[in-house]
């Protein structure tokens, strides 16, 4: 043992070869983590940045002067994903990457167009593209010719995503464009278009050719999936786009009408039969929002339902919002005609009650995720007839108000649940103990929002005496008689949270957050809050004491943040400059993100209460400007 070296000159002696093939193994947030460790780490992860292949960094938004030593020269990447919050036209050319086969660009508000034209350039070998907000920022615009550029420039694209509102184009040169696309696009999602300029993109034009007979090949005629945001959902849209792509097994039509449609701009029972002309048709999505108005599909009833679920009995998932003049007669047709189904949806289906579950025994069905939101009918006797589907993984029962404690207790059998939101319903701290020695063994995500009738019991009826715990995401927000005495009992359990929701609880205060930062977590004595994501909003005891215990060191992995704003303005505004990378929300946003990968290895518990990704990225700044910033940051938190 005398001669055993020391820890970090075992270290140095490693081949750097050895340490560059293991640490290309880890993603971009884990090499970054290790890099903080030793100078020998760091050396070698600037190495293996040259010669990363996958290159995914979506749990932060970096400015360019941080991202520019992450993404050094690298003739090997092929797939990149980054948050573009902080960039902006002059970090193109770092993202833009001759060799990629993977771009997926989120939040590029303060680009322009610009960015299509440059990815149509330079990436001639890009299969998977996804844009998202791109021009949004006042000032910045997108012009035709950058998207033909995208799209003549992009010949072996198979997926296309372009998250912003595409309507901003001239209509009359819109076809011209998509015409160019590759023949190889299998999948297209489009964030806004008219309803008119799908149509007009997707029918065959006659007659306005040289030739009088000369018909216009079939625009997109590989699409396999297709998901659009329209303003509405007609039956000339679901028509045009039934017949014109013929290979379509994924439709996904969502529309958000600001004023109640014509019959002329809405779906009907005769559209609702066009759909799935070519029998390939394996998920179907239509849902009309209720973002501006109270709206719904006026014009379909059970007969419409009934026709299309013959003509889609080989469907797999089945999605349907605002249908409020189907019954449980159509929606029972859905479940007993199509046989594959697994994955079966429907929000504010105000006329569905527990009759369309009564013999569901009868089919043949292995659900494996349902969601009944907003359908206020149904009651106990529905989910105790649900539940018959032991293969249950995904359960969304949010605003059934009539569902209580019977409803947990046969929610409680289903040994493969892993997500269960219960929002609204009319539970108690008793019927939550039923879930303690059952489905808690596999539950991840448990969402118990504005159930009136919890109490701090609540907590000790999930927690207490249970084992192998897997939950990670709990929203306990909106619960009136929920304190810090609860918060305290969640602490004790060490439960391994990576997000917790305690919005619009007034009981919520100081004691609850200095528990969570320093709660200790699982048998390794780690110390300190694993949190990524704690939403803070409207919790009227919160104070300047607790604004103190989000600084650092505690919540080292925290990455969004919830607050009121008027807590006290210049200590919120100190907290965010005192972590760049703390998404910080003050105006009631409901927190989260959808980009969030659980594997990305941010989940690790160190000895040191400190966040290794930020702390390697903020090395590349400068040390002085950084130290004076945090003194300055330091006073205004103590003032």
């Amino acid at each position: 043992m005398e001669n055993c070296i020391p820890e970090g000159e075992n270290l140095e002696l490693l081949p750097s070869a050895i340490l560059a093939t293991i640490m290309a193994k880890l993603d971009v947030a884990s090499i970054c983590s290790v890099a903080a460790t030793c100078k020998t780490f760091n050396g070698c992860a600037s190495q293996v940045l040259s010669f990363l292949p996958c290159f995914h960094l979506l749990d932060i938004a970096p400015s360019i002067d941080l991202l520019r030593p992450l993404l050094p020269p690298n003739p090997y990447l092929r797939s990149l994903k980054v948050d573009c919050s902080q960039l902006s036209d002059s970090s193109i050319e770092h993202l833009v990457r001759p060799y990629l086969n993977e771009l997926c660009l989120h939040n590029c508000q303060d680009f322009s167009g610009k960015l299509l034209s440059e990815v149509g350039g330079r990436c001639k070998d890009l299969r998977t593209l996804y844009l998202g907000s791109v021009a949004e920022k006042r000032g910045r615009a997108i012009h035709i010719s950058d998207l033909e550029e995208l799209l003549g420039g992009c010949t072996q694209l198979e997926s296309l995503s372009l998250m912003f509102d595409v309507s901003i184009f001239l209509r009359h040169n819109f076809g011209r464009v998509w015409a160019m696309a590759s023949e190889k696009l299998s999948a297209l999602e489009i964030g806004y278009i008219s309803s008119v300029m799908v149509t007009e993109l997707l029918s065959p034009t006659v007659g306005s050719y040289p030739c009088p007979n000369y018909v216009q090949s079939p625009i997109l005629p590989h699409i396999q999936k297709l998901c659009l945001s329209v303003d509405y959902i007609t039956d000339t849209l679901v028509g045009t786009i039934s017949k014109g792509l013929v290979l379509l097994t994924h439709l996904d039509l969502r529309d958000a009408p600001m004023i109640e449609p014509t019959v002329t701009f809405d779906l009907t029972n005769p559209g609702l039969q066009q759909i799935n002309q070519h029998g390939k048709l394996k998920h179907l999505c239509l849902i009309r929002s209720q973002e501006f108005i109270s709206t719904y599909f006026r014009r379909v009833n059970d007969l419409g339902v009934l026709l299309m679920a013959d003509k889609c009995s080989n469907i797999e998932s089945i999605h349907l919002g605002g249908f409020c003049r189907v019954t449980d007669a159509g929606f029972r047709a859905i479940l007993h005609s199509c046989s594959s189904l697994h994955n079966f949806r429907v929000f504010h289906g105000t006329q569905l009650t527990d009759l369309v579950f009564h013999d569901i025994t009868a089919t043949s069905l292995s659900l494996t995720s349902v969601s009944l939101r907003w359908c206020n009918l149904i009651t106990n006797l529905a989910v105790v007839r649900l539940v018959s589907n032991m293969d249950l993984s995904y359960l969304d029962l949010r605003v059934c108000r009539n569902l209580g404690d019977e409803a947990l207790q046969a929610v409680s059998t289903l040994p493969k649940l892993k997500t269960l939101l219960l929002d609204g319903s009319d539970i108690t701290d008793v019927g939550l103990s039923y879930l303690r020695h059952g489905v808690m063994k596999s539950l991840v995500s448990l969402s118990i929002r504005g159930c009136k009738r919890l109490t701090d019991k609540c907590i000790s009826a999930i927690f207490y005496g249970s084992s192998g715990q897997e939950l990670q995401d709990l929203d306990l927000s909106n619960i009136s008689n929920l304190s810090d005495n609860a918060i305290l009992l969640l602490a004790k359990s060490r439960v391994m949270l990576t997000e917790l929701r305690l919005r619009e609880c007034p009981l919520i205060g100081d004691t609850s957050i200095m528990a969570l930062a320093s709660m200790q977590i699982g048998d390794g004595g780690w110390h300190g809050s694993i949190l990524r994501l704690l939403d803070l909003y409207d919790c009227r005891g919160i104070t300047q004491l607790a604004i103190r215990w989000l600084k650092k060191p505690y919540f080292p992995r925290l990455r969004w943040l919830g607050l009121t704003g008027s807590v006290n303005r210049d200590m919120v505004d100190a907290l965010s400059r005192s972590r760049p990378f703390l998404h910080m929300a003050c105006r009631g946003e409901e927190l989260g993100s959808d980009h969030w990968d659980s594997s990305d290895g941010l989940y690790g518990h160190d000895e040191e209460e400190v966040d290794e990704l930020e702390q390697w990225l903020l090395e590349v700044e400068e040390s002085g400007g950084e130290e004076r910033e945090d003194d300055e940051n330091d006073n205004e938190m103590e003032g």
